[in-house]
């Protein structure tokens, strides 16, 4: 099959649906902890054209600012593939933007894996599925799962060890976006200062048919930076708590932060619950749990 020349993939948003945080590593970079989740995408997906060049790695960007261009992840991810199939290509990428950024929904991580499979795609798949996870495991931890495909997984160690789950119904969701933005490092630094000397904790034990509902979802557990974001950051707390009382099958604080993201029985449901809110303190995205993987990379004229 003869490779295209421009295509056009999906780069869909998650949610945790709990968040552990078991321990932090002791190692001499510090920084990093070991955690247990459950991602799930959401509809909501930012969009990325990849283009064959002659050389080297160009992006466009429509949306907000993502700051200096090498350094982004979707760059990265092209290099990554561009330097294991040889170089004899260059790529060109535009990436439009509908995920909030610091949100907790995963964008720039499902960007990058989008880049992963969109230009292994214009070099004919040269890349086994295998070595374009491990590509996208050196990228972010949050990579991995977006790079597998799958709708739902378990994931554990950094987020990278990941378990494929049956995924749960797909259901109308409502995510709230506060005008206040959360960095990852920060929240992880906020648990720190509340944990200074956490004790061991192990992993929940889960029953067979743990996510075979949103109300079951809803008693496996919390967010653990949900309290030190709400103490940090009163707006998110406040958001959380007038969304949990528009009765959701589930909601909880996204990832790290600072958006929030609940499902609920029906679309009726969700749009009152819209309404309630209403978008003068934040933006409100209306959306839906995913029971299926996301598209792969299409080929375009």
């Amino acid at each position: 099959m003869t490779a295209p020349d421009r295509v056009r993939i999906l780069a869909h948003a998650k949610i945790n649906l709990f968040l552990r945080i078991l321990a932090r590593e002791a190692s001499p970079a510090g920084g990093y902890h070991q955690i247990e989740t459950a991602f799930a995408l959401l509809d909501l997906a930012d969009e990325l054209v990849a283009t064959r060049a002659a050389r080297g790695v160009t992006l466009t960007v429509h949306g907000p600012d993502l700051g200096p261009i090498e350094e982004n992840l979707v760059v990265r991810a092209a290099r990554a593939v561009l330097d294991a199939t040889g170089g004899t290509f260059g790529v060109t990428l535009e990436l439009t933007k509908r995920i909030p950024v610091r949100a907790g929904l995963g964008g720039g991580s499902s960007d990058a894996a989008a880049a992963l499979h969109a230009v292994n795609a214009l070099a004919g798949g040269a890349v086994p599925r295998p070595e374009l996870l491990h590509l996208g495991i050196r990228l972010g931890a949050d990579v991995a799962f977006f790079a597998s495909g799958a709708p739902a997984a378990l994931a554990w160690g950094r987020g990278e060890r990941l378990f494929r789950l049956a995924p749960p119904p797909a259901a109308p969701a409502l995510v709230a976006v506060p005008p206040v933005a959360v960095a990852t490092p920060d929240a992880y630094r906020w648990w720190d200062e509340l944990n200074a000397a956490p004790g061991p904790r192990g992993p929940v034990v889960l029953e067979t048919d743990a996510f075979g509902g949103w109300g079951s979802i809803g008693r496996l557990g919390g967010n653990d930076f949900e309290i030190p974001v709400f103490g940090r950051q009163p707006p998110i707390r406040a958001l959380f708590e007038r969304l949990a009382a528009t009765h959701p099958y589930w909601v909880r604080l996204c990832g790290s932060g600072g958006a929030v993201a609940a499902v609920y029985a029906n679309e009726r449901l969700r749009d009152d619950a819209a309404e309630q809110l209403g978008e003068r303190q934040q933006q409100l995205i209306r959306t839906a749990t995913r029971a299926a993987p996301g598209p792969g990379p299409e080929p375009l004229p």
